[in-house]
């Protein structure tokens, strides 16, 4: 009996497409909001495009560092 029930409801969210959609949104489209509106909050007032460079907080470089290895290369037109 509890079968029964159990293939109805299952042959109905997967043949019926607004129920479907209405099943998705239940397990996904409210999280899927909520983490663009946490997106949208974490990125400031920034706009589209725009690039913002952070410097990170270096160590002292004092590794005499004279340069890698000679690469030949070939122009070509």
């Amino acid at each position: 009996m509890l079968f029964k029930y159990l293939f109805i409801i299952t042959l109905i969210i997967l043949f019926v497409p607004p129920v479907r959609r209405f099943v998705f949104y239940l397990l996904v489209g409210r999280q899927l909001v909520k983490q663009q509106k946490q997106q949208a909050a974490s990125r400031g007032g920034r706009r589209e495009g725009e690039i913002r460079v952070e410097n990170r907080p270096g160590k002292e470089t004092n590794t005499h560092f004279k340069g890698g290895d000679y690469v030949d290369y070939e122009e070509v037109k």
